[in-house]
């Protein structure tokens, strides 16, 4: 059985429960809990996604996979976005401990631009699935939308033996704010994060103007200055709105041809 790392709580002391916000309530597993009770199964997983906005570099899924029947609570998980860089880093080789299996995935830029938004999250959601060596019986989601689902095949699917399999053909269920409320997404998301984060910083080094070591590749107004000062890289989404609203810090995709 394993067992989650042990922390001090962060909770903040001497304050009423009612005053605690949302985002500093403890995650829990009754989500994994109640979704593995309906559909009778053992292993579930959980998925999150960072970079789906972002101009530049890849979209990336991390996925945990847990065992309802061993897992021990770990509430010091939390959404990956509050919690601090370091502490990220600290944390990753814990969720790998206390995870069955575990997988990051990635879809680059130019496949993001060939494939649409929400194909390019199917594809990495299934490459972080094909690096879990305990394959998941029933999935959590984060957000609102099911994107990991395998569409339907169309005939070009049904004639290409070569192609790499897209999607997942296992019970989805979605769960808003689910990286702020679910254990095991919470650790998808910083699986994710913190993997993605060090591949922009990576990629700064080779292109510094765009200040990816600190934006990770976000529409910040200095790097849509950079953009319109050097042109884009092989790096940035070419399909989307890249340069639009100079002085703004939101990106948008100009293509909807994802299914």
């Amino acid at each position: 059985m394993r067992s989650s790392p042990t922390f001090p709580s962060r909770q903040p002391t001497n304050v009423p429960a009612a005053k605690i916000s949302a985002k500093n309530q403890p995650t829990t597993l009754d989500h994994e809990r109640a979704l593995a009770a309906t559909q009778q199964v053992r292993f579930i997983g959980a998925v999150d996604e960072v970079g789906r906005g972002a101009l530049a570099g890849p979209i990336t899924v991390g996925m945990t996979v847990i065992d309802i029947q061993s897992v021990s609570e770990f509430p010091q998980l939390r959404d990956s976005k509050l919690l601090r860089p370091e502490t990220r880093v600290d944390l990753v080789p814990q969720v790998r401990q206390w995870a069955v299996a575990y997988g990051v995935g990635h879809s680059s830029a130019q496949e993001i631009d060939e494939l649409g938004v929400t194909a390019a999250l199917r594809l990495a959601g299934s490459r972080a699935a094909a690096q879990c060596c305990v394959a998941p019986e029933a999935i959590l989601l984060d957000g609102s939308y099911d994107w990991l689902t395998a569409p339907e095949p169309d005939l070009f699917d049904l004639l290409a033996d070569d192609r790499e399999p897209v999607g997942l053909h296992l019970p989805v269920r979605t769960i808003i704010k689910g990286d702020m409320t679910c254990q095991a997404i919470a650790g998808a998301s910083i699986l994710a994060k913190v993997e993605r984060d060090a591949i922009m910083v990576d990629l700064a080094s080779s292109y510094p103007s765009f200040g990816w070591e600190i934006n990770k590749g976000y529409a910040t107004a200095a790097h849509r200055a950079a953009i319109v000062d050097q042109g884009p890289c092989d790096y940035h989404r070419k399909s989307w709105n890249l340069t639009s609203g100079v002085n703004t810090a939101q990106g948008e995709a100009t293509t909807k041809k994802a299914k």
